[in-house]
């Protein structure tokens, strides 16, 4: 047995205690599948689905109606040079688009279509609208609840779900309540961190880099432990200045790699211009009437729902750790911004992965067979989608494992962060409580490369969907706070009347 397969064998039996845990399922009562088994709904994909529909509905279509105005912010028309941040509103952004534009834009998405077929993506881009909402919430309450540690450097801030859950309740005189969601959430992050923010990602760069040096027999095909080394070492290089080093690092890869990748995938989508309204049938046929029925429509939202909570992570809180580091005293205006996030991730990126995999015929190798309730080419991430492109154009594997290199690097960074300041909630917010967790960190980005596949999903999926949890109990709960403070900036700007360019602004309330 090799180091690869050793280090697999001790991780399958964690991963599916973890999975089995938190995923737990009831059955949907008459619903079953052509093989007659029932279909079972994850409680936590209800968890996170119900809040991205309640806040979308309780905030008037905020996602919707608020859009051109959340890019305003965005490029700069509200802001204040004064402001209290670590960092500016684009890189705030670029920062929380890196932990989820990463390999749940190329890999996730080549998942759900392995396992539910084209339809799958349809849901996703559904939950992605949705989720702009509840990402909304999250940020607004992250720069508002956010603390300044050190007194006598108020540029230094902390901010998360970790810190807002505890002071809302404590506001309202329940503090045993928040301290004990704070305290869930900062370990469900740190899981997640470790899961779905590294060796997910690990695990699905070293995959493409064998999968392009020659496959199984690739000299690096048995030697996942090395590649893991040598990433770990890249990210340590960068983690140790802590989140202006990682900004000004995400802020350059993140526009690059993703200008690139969606270059890529639009030249092959017109390479194919006339499969993409066939492309596009597929994907609606499949996602609102599938062969299988009830059981088989059931099963891919079931896909697709999952892997966009993935994807964008609307409803974690995650994104509300580094956005709180954003340059603004308005916390409203910051949420405008982060609710671009699920919009980019998980509606503009993820449908040109969709559509690539689609127009090539790429999926029909792995697609999945609904009425069996098994796959032809079994559970495929970064792999499809590289086949897809190099099908449309010999040699962009290269570029396309470059990409997800980057992609995978930048996911890398961000979620170190998020997990560092959880661990500093928790121990302490000093140097070498920190330093200890980044090693550790870059310790499990070894174990990444070594896992299959399947044990790293189901562990990833796991711990990162968990920081839901804790999460949405407090974003319900100061639900009415969040729509008065949204009701007041509004009215703030109306009352503004011009922007810094002298140009009339009109926000509907």
């Amino acid at each position: 047995m090799n180091i690869d397969s050793w280090i697999n064998e001790q991780f399958a039996g964690v991963s599916a205690k973890v999975f089995g845990a938190l995923f737990y399922s009831v059955d949907i009562p008459g619903v079953a599948n052509a093989a007659g088994d029932p279909v079972a709904v994850p409680l936590l994909l209800l968890w996170l689905t119900a809040a991205a529909a309640f806040f979308t509905v309780y905030l008037g279509f905020i996602n919707i109606r608020y859009f051109k105005h959340a890019i305003d912010v965005l490029r700069g028309q509200y802001d204040d040079p004064g402001s209290a941040g670590q960092i500016n509103r684009f890189q705030a952004l670029a920062t929380s688009l890196s932990g989820t534009v990463g390999l749940g834009n190329i890999a996730g998405v080549a998942a759900a279509i392995s396992l539910g077929g084209p339809g799958a993506v349809f849901w996703m881009m559904i939950m992605g609208v949705l989720g702009m909402s509840t990402k909304f919430v999250e940020v607004t309450l992250g720069v508002k609840y956010r603390h300044h540690p050190d007194k006598t450097n108020m540029d230094r801030i902390s901010g998360g779900p970790m810190y807002y859950l505890r002071d809302i309740f404590d506001n309202r005189n329940i503090p045993y309540v928040g301290r004990i969601l704070s305290i869930l959430f900062a370990v469900c992050c740190i899981g997640g961190a470790i899961g779905g923010g590294n060796m997910f990602q690990s695990n699905q760069a070293y995959g493409q880099f064998v999968n392009v040096t020659g496959g199984d027999a690739s000299w690096w095909a048995d030697k996942g432990w090395l590649f893991g080394l040598i990433l770990a070492f890249m990210v340590g290089l960068v983690i140790v200045g802590g989140i202006k080093s990682i900004a000004r690092v995400t802020s350059k890869l993140v526009p690059i790699m993703g200008g690139v990748y969606l270059l890529a995938g639009l030249i092959v989508i017109a390479m194919n211009y006339a499969a993409v309204p066939e492309a596009l049938v597929t994907i609606f046929k499949m996602a609102l009437a599938p062969e299988a029925g009830v059981g088989g429509f059931v099963g891919i939202l079931l896909v697709g729902v999952q892997r966009a909570f993935f994807s964008n992570e609307a409803g974690l809180g995650s994104a509300a750790i580094v956005h709180s580091t954003a340059k603004t005293d308005q916390p409203v205006s910051q949420g405008f911004v982060g609710m671009l996030g699920p919009f980019i991730d998980t509606v503009i990126i993820c449908m040109v992965t969709a559509l690539v995999i689609v127009v090539t015929g790429a999926w029909q190798e792995g697609k999945t067979l609904l009425d069996t309730g098994e796959s032809l080419g079994g559970l495929r991430g970064v792999e499809l989608t590289s086949d897809a492109f190099e099908t449309a154009i010999p040699g962009s594997r290269y570029l396309l494992t470059l990409t997800v290199f980057l992609f995978a690097y930048s996911t890398l960074l961000t979620w170190s962060y998020y997990g560092a300041k959880c661990v500093a909630y928790l121990f302490g917010d000093r140097a070498g409580t920190e330093l200890a967790f980044k090693v550790l960190f870059c310790a499990f980005t070894v174990v990444g490369t070594s896992a299959s596949l399947s044990n790293v999903i189901d562990f990833t999926d796991a711990m990162i969907l968990s920081m839901a949890i804790p999460n949405i109990i407090g974003l319900y709960f100061v639900a009415p706070e969040v729509k008065r403070d949204l009701k007041q900036y509004l009215q703030y700007v109306k009352e503004r009347g011009k922007n810094t360019s002298g140009t009339n602004i009109s926000v509907e309330l």
